[in-house]
């Protein structure tokens, strides 16, 4: 999986690729952990668009983004969310947790 991070304003954009799952753990704690330490920003979204895949470990490390931002009083939004990776969500009924588009 890659990630990057962009800010603008007061909004931190994560975009991920390709497959997410336990094997992007570490870069995705790494990604989450810059971005939530950055004062400025009060949102943050995580760009899906461009996932191919999604397993329970990658809901575990979207749960883990919404509680540390939680705790630095920053909402998370998933965006560009689509096909399997909608399913999924949808499944694990992940829109009553965040704001899905």
């Amino acid at each position: 999986m890659d990630t990057q991070v962009t800010i603008k304003d007061s909004q931190a954009v994560l975009r991920l690729s390709g497959r997410f799952d336990f094997k992007a753990h570490r870069e995705f704690r790494e990604a989450v952990d810059g971005l939530l330490s950055q004062a400025g920003n009060r949102a943050v979204q995580v760009d899906l668009a461009e996932v191919t895949y999604l397993d329970s470990s990658a809901l575990g490390m979207l749960l883990m983004l919404r509680d540390k931002a939680k705790a630095s009083s920053k909402e998370v939004a998933l965006v560009g969310v689509k096909g399997s990776v909608r399913q999924v969500l949808d499944i694990a009924n992940f829109s009553k947790l965040f704001s899905i588009t």
